[in-house]
């Protein structure tokens, strides 16, 4: 059975068709099922949004998935609303699965250098019952709760 899947990445990487290759996946099998996946990523415009209604649209899309999947480009790691994303898919309990995309020759024909995982800058504690998650992001060379 197809899971729902929320696809996190840096708008950057849609406008160089990277992260669409992965998304559209699905195009190139003779029923969506087949993908494995139902695409329920959304696409940014900050400029056009207040962060509390970003916020409320990454949240009401990532209600119904099981998967997070983090499309990983050259700066994807140092986006704000990648580590949002990230993060509330770690309190929701989604899995979580990274593929690095920078090896997909974007619209200029060539790839890029491997990116920074951006996993390696987020981290999560549970506290000594096992009833609370925090989230710790990696900022000025120390970790803070997120």
């Amino acid at each position: 059975m197809a899971k729902r899947v929320f696809f996190s990445f840096h708008y950057q990487d849609v406008i160089d068709f990277r992260a669409n290759v992965v998304r559209n996946h699905w195009l190139t099998k003779p029923d969506r099922e087949d993908a494995g996946f139902f695409d329920a990523s959304i696409w940014e415009n900050a400029k056009k949004t207040s962060s509390l209604a970003l916020k409320r649209l990454i949240n009401s899309e990532l209600q119904n998935t099981t998967v997070t999947t983090v499309l990983i480009g050259s700066e994807t790691y140092a986006r704000r609303w990648v580590r949002y994303e990230i993060a509330k898919s770690m309190a929701k309990g989604n899995r979580l699965l990274g593929v690095h995309i920078n090896g997909i020759k974007g619209k200029n024909g060539k790839t890029k250098i491997l990116g920074p995982n951006p996993f390696d800058y987020l981290a999560y504690q549970y506290s000594n019952d096992g009833k609370k998650l925090s989230i710790f992001e990696w900022k000025n060379r120390k970790w803070v709760e997120y």
